[in-house]
C-alpha cells in the first residue's frame, strides 16, 4: 500500500494487502498486545489508541526506497501533531528471503546506516540551527525537514534482544516532540524508564544495552540507540554522513 496507515484501516482491511505485509503487520499487533509485556509503553498505549502510523516500502537497500522513505517522512512530519501525543511512524520494509537467512545483525546495522544516509540526499530543507549537526555531541539528533526524529531499527536478525526483533527489516521513527513531557527531567519520565528498564529485563536474553540514556544528557549519545547490537558492545564512530543541498541539483 503506497500510502500512510492508521490501525484503524489495518484491521479493517489487511487481508486486501499482498501476504508479506499481512504477515509482518499481524507479528507486529501481537507483539505489541500480547499479555501486556512489550517494554516500550508507550509505544504499546500509542497503538491501542489509534496514534501510530504505519507505511509499507521496497528492499531497504534499493535507492528507490530510500526516496519514498524521504516523501514519507516529510509527509509524516506534516501530519504528525495530529496524530497524538504517542505518535510514532512505522515502517515495514520488503526484506527478500536471501536477506533473512544470510544477513547478521552487523549486515543489517550496516543497511540501516545507508539508507538513513541516502535518505538526506532528498531533504530540501536546512539542518535546524538548534540541533548540532555532529553526530558525536550529546544533543544531536536525526532531522529531516526541520523535524528531529528518534529512530528505532529492529530486524530478523536480533535473537537475544528480543526488543530489538521483527520478522522483516523495520525502522520507527518517533518526533522529539513527543519526549518533551518524557525525559529524565520529568517525574513522568523517571517512572516510564523505569518501567521501560524493568519490563526490558524480563523480555530480553540480554541485560538493557548500557546505550540507552534520556536525550541530551552529556553521556547520551542518540546515534548509538538507534541501532543496538544483539549484545552489549557498540560502534565508537557514527556511520552517519549528511548529503547536503544535493536535492536541486538532481532536479536540474
Amino acid at each position: 500500500m503506497d500510502t500512510i496507515l492508521d490501525k484503524q484501516w489495518l484491521d479493517n482491511n489487511l487481508k486486501k494487502l499482498p501476504r508479506w505485509q499481512q504477515e509482518v503487520y499481524t507479528s507486529f499487533s501481537s507483539m505489541l498486545t500480547h499479555r501486556n509485556t512489550y517494554p516500550c509503553v508507550p509505544a504499546r498505549v500509542g497503538f491501542l489508541a489509534n496514534e501510530l502510523r504505519f507505511r509499507f516500502l521496497g528492499d531497504p537497500r534499493e535507492t528507490i526506497t530510500a526516496e519514498n522513505l524521504a516523501t514519507t517522512l516529510k509527509t509524516y512530519g506534516e501530519i504528525s501533531r495530529d496524530t497524538g501525543k504517542y505518535a510514532s511512524l512505522a515502517i515495514f520494509f520488503h526484506t527478500p528471503e536471501e536477506m533473512v537467512s544470510a544477513y547478521n545483525v552487523e549486515d543489517y546495522r550496516e543497511v540501516f546506516w545507508k539508507l538513513i544516509n541516502e535518505v538526506t540526499i532528498y531533504d530540501e530543507t536546512e539542518w535546524p540551527s538548534n540541533i548540532p549537526e555532529d553526530p558525536h555531541h550529546h544533543k544531536w539528533e536525526f532531522c529531516f525537514d526541520g523535524e528531529p526524529f528518534f529512530a528505532f531499527c529492529a530486524t530478523p536478525a536480533h535473537k537475544r534482544r528480543k526488543s530489538r526483533y521483527q520478522p522483516c527489516f523495520f525502522i520507527a521513527f518517533q518526533p522529539r516532540w513527543v519526549f518533551e513531557e518524557m525525559n529524565g527531567n520529568t517525574p513522568f519520565g523517571q517512572k516510564i524508564k523505569k518501567a521501560i528498564r524493568h519490563r526490558l529485563a524480563a523480555y530480553d536474553e540480554v541485560a538493557p544495552h548500557p546505550d540507552l540514556n534520556w536525550y541530551g544528557e552529556a553521556n547520551n549519545h542518540e546515534w548509538k540507540q538507534y541501532f543496538l547490537s544483539d549484545e552489549q558492545d557498540s560502534p565508537t564512530t557514527c556511520p552517519f554522513t549528511r548529503v547536503k543541498n544535493t536535492f536541486s541539483s538532481l532536479l536540474k
